[in-house]
């Protein structure tokens, strides 16, 4: 390669075809990354939304039978929260429907299929964070094996030269560093939105544990006042 044509399109049309496919790799790594950043970003924006609109319904003193009725008929497009909620009140009319009356084992009930609802919505919002880390973790290691094999592929093209100057180490060495970039390129959008969206889904985590808790003494406080099924809060 011309030493004074450094171009980054030059740089890899005239790397190895080991670094040029660990650059490939990387930039679909990269494509895919902003890929799964941009759903995640979406989807987590929705969660909030729903979570926030169901609440205000829920606290808005609507009774539970209504909110369970409009769950059940909104399944499809509810958010995580009111999934909770009707799995817990499904869970909680079904041992009532089975003349169970002991407070302790319908609020242990609902509980129960609340927790386990809450684990299944959170395994669908963490999706995608773990490849995330994955690229944000790996990317930096496979960028710097290009950048390793492109220079010792330099260095075997100068073994035959009798004089080796600047001039001629610099664009192979420049070769193999693209790899590198390429490799940070890929990893620095990763870490960043890594972070950002394990913040956030521990807000989302936390804040539909705490509605778990809240719910369970609401069903609590109407199993001790009302003897029926809950109605109010």
């Amino acid at each position: 390669m011309n030493s004074q044509d450094m171009s980054i399109v030059s740089l890899v049309l005239h790397a190895s075809w080991v670094v040029q496919l660990v650059m490939l790799l990387l930039l679909g790594v990269s494509i895919a990354s902003w890929a799964a950043i941009f759903r995640k970003l979406f989807a987590l924006k929705r969660v909030k939304a729903l979570n926030d609109d169901f609440e205000r319904d829920f606290w808005s003193g609507t009774s539970l039978n209504d909110l369970y009725a409009s769950a059940a008929q909104n399944a499809k497009n509810a958010g995580p929260m009111e999934r909770i909620f009707a799995s817990g009140m499904r869970e909680h009319q079904k041992l009532r429907e089975r003349r169970i009356t002991d407070p302790g084992t319908l609020l242990d009930g609902a509980r129960r299929a609340m927790r386990a609802s809450f684990q299944r919505e959170m395994d669908v919002v963490e999706s995608s964070l773990s490849f995330l880390g994955s690229v944000a973790s790996v990317s930096p290691y496979v960028g710097l094996f290009g950048t390793v094999w492109g220079i010792m592929h330099a260095f075997t093209g100068f073994a035959g030269m009798e004089q080796v100057t600047l001039a001629t180490v610099a664009p192979g060495i420049a070769e193999a560093l693209v790899a590198t970039a390429l490799g940070l390129f890929a990893a620095i959008p990763a870490v960043i939105a890594y972070n950002r969206f394990a913040r956030d889904i521990d807000r989302v985590a936390n804040h539909q544990e705490t509605f778990i808790e809240e719910f369970t003494n609401i069903l609590q406080r109407n199993l001790g006042a009302h003897p029926g099924s809950p109605s109010g809060h």
